[in-house]
């Protein structure tokens, strides 16, 4: 008898919606992921410590552990703490760097997360991975996905516009990341998801088309549900492919390239998307990319974030070298740097400086 249906590995419980913190704990005891109350919080020093004071007296059960920052020993350490106790879950409660920890450290002790993000700055709130700096720079984990995101909208409006604006760019980057998965398939025969694509392609439409901005809560609900339908592509797909390709790739080289001037990974995710659409030969999308980063304070030029053209095009000719085995746009053209810098002179004129 044929397959006719798939598990499909997603949380449990996604709550997006103003005010849902104040109903964490009622969340979590209903969809019996904590009915006991037993629950391991990590937060960060910062704004993490002003949501403890809010939700804590609604939490009597829970350990509260601070996070140091967002290196792999920085997780280790956050599991060897939480090991100790006799929890039902683990709730990463603050930005990106204290969920990835929190992720890490729940995987090691064999307990389900809880992510509750307090900005939208990436995909990596509901995904399978846990981005790590380590001694070698910084390291990618694979991890279960989270079994509950509850996003409250209110935390999110409150956030620095930067880390929410951030994960536009990321969200927008799934067009191009697609693409490049297609090209793989026509050029390769790379097999294709095409549930996981069509979850992350149209989570990355939904955001590029949204005529709204980050002070309107339906966008910043759209952004949230495309950022979580990003994360479970990539756990249908069993890798990143739903969500990084190229766009990445040229990320990823400035982290390790310029690893103390690089920009926010959603900022450079949106740029290197709207370059890379440019070289694929997509420039109607490319141009129409880039105004639409604008319109939210996004760079689509190096020089916005830093970075000089000979800097950007030392980046494109190195970003293959980062994601070995994996075939995007910039392999496929295996570009020289005097090409490379024609055609970013191209993209300059086409988007408008």
């Amino acid at each position: 008898m044929p397959l006719l249906t798939r598990l499909i590995p997603s949380p449990v419980v996604v709550d997006i919606r103003p005010g849902a913190l104040d109903d964490l704990a009622g969340v979590l005891a209903d969809e019996r992921i904590a009915q006991s109350g037993r629950l391991a919080v990590a937060v960060s020093g910062g704004s993490g410590a002003k949501l403890r004071e809010r939700i804590a007296p609604s939490l009597p059960g829970a350990s509260w552990y601070e996070v140091g920052g967002g290196t792999l020993d920085d997780a280790i350490r956050l599991a060897g703490e939480m090991k100790s106790g006799h929890y039902d879950a683990v709730v990463g409660l603050g930005g990106g760097k204290i969920i990835d920890c929190a992720k890490f450290a729940a995987a090691r002790i064999g307990l389900p997360l809880v992510a509750v993000p307090t900005n939208l700055a990436h995909d990596g709130l509901c995904s399978p991975v846990a981005t790590l700096d380590n001694d070698a720079g910084r390291g990618s984990y694979g991890v279960p996905n989270p079994i509950g995101v509850v996003i409250d909208l209110d935390v999110i409006r409150e956030a620095p516009a930067r880390f929410v604006r951030a994960g536009i760019g990321d969200a927008i980057s799934n067009i191009n990341a697609v693409a490049d998965w297609e090209l793989s398939n026509r050029v390769n025969g790379e097999k294709i998801d095409g549930l996981a694509a069509a979850m992350a392609r149209q989570a990355g439409e939904a955001v590029l088309r949204h005529p709204g901005g980050i002070g309107d809560n339906d966008f910043l609900q759209v952004l949230a549900e495309a950022l979580v339908l990003s994360g479970i592509s990539m756990s249908i797909s069993g890798d990143s492919r739903p969500s990084s390709g190229s766009c990445h790739e040229i990320n990823h080289a400035l982290d390790l390239l310029f690893p103390k001037r690089a920009a926010a990974h959603g900022e450079q995710c949106g740029l290197g998307a709207a370059f890379a659409m440019y070289l694929r030969g997509a420039h109607d999308e490319a141009v129409h990319t880039a105004e639409v980063l604008r319109r939210h304070g996004l760079p689509v030029l190096p020089e916005e974030i830093g970075f000089t053209v000979d800097e950007f095009v030392r980046v494109v000719e190195f970003a293959p070298e980062t994601r070995p085995g994996r075939y995007t746009i910039l392999e496929h053209l295996d570009l020289k740097p005097n090409q490379i810098k024609d055609i970013y002179a191209d993209y300059v004129k086409a988007i408008g400086s």
